[in-house]
């Protein structure tokens, strides 16, 4: 007779979790009902409550999930970087995680846009929780400007910069299967990156190791 295991309740939230990227990526926050949450993990409502008293909850719970997964791989990714002061290497990779973010799980990144639109006030949480990440880009770019690698910019706008480059790229690819710029992801990284250096260079040989 085979053994049933019944799953924890971290399995079950995880579970929880991954149907609700899906159906909210497809369907927007306002056109997926709990019912159809719970249907889909196959549980009935009432469990789905025991886990989460609300979908704003459940959101919440998906932002918090896949900012502490996304920012602990992308410290462990650039961490190398910002220590050797290689910014060509630092701002090439970041770009180059971006992008994999994007493509790797895209509808999670739909799911973000559908929020965004549909309740403006929870879409704004994933901003906020996202600070974290922007402030760790202004604070090197600013450390750099210190040590005379970059000019005299406002680090935070470099940093907004930088990011809206590569993340207009993604989200076009996304949003319309986007193919005006011609090359590998590899080599588009790495002229957008060369692009944003050169603009902030002090130096004739924008952003090189030291």
């Amino acid at each position: 007779m085979p053994i049933v295991t019944r799953m924890t309740s971290e399995e079950r939230r995880a579970v929880i979790i991954k149907a609700a990227v899906r159906l909210f990526a497809e369907r927007g926050f306002r056109g997926t009902t709990t019912r159809a949450l719970a249907e889909a993990v196959g549980v009935t409502e009432p469990v789905l409550y025991e886990h989460f008293r609300s979908k704003r909850d459940l959101y919440r719970a998906i932002i918090e999930s896949k900012l502490r997964e996304g920012i602990a791989k992308g410290t462990v990714l650039l961490a190398p970087y910002a220590q050797a002061k290689d910014d060509r290497g630092l701002f090439t990779r970041m770009g180059e995680y971006i992008l994999e973010s994007y493509s790797g799980d895209p509808e999670y990144a739909r799911l973000l846009l559908f929020v965004a639109l549909e309740d403006p006030g929870l879409g704004a949480l994933f901003y906020e929780r996202q600070r974290e990440g922007r402030e760790l880009l202004a604070g090197y770019i600013g450390e750099r400007i210190k040590e005379g690698a970059f000019r005299r910019v406002e680090p935070r706008l470099a940093a907004r910069a930088f990011l809206a480059i590569i993340s207009h790229h993604a989200m076009l690819g996304l949003l319309y299967q986007d193919n005006f710029v011609p090359g590998s992801r590899k080599e588009i990284v790495e002229g957008m990156v060369d692009i944003f250096l050169r603009g902030i260079s002090n130096q004739g040989g924008a952003g090189q190791q030291d």
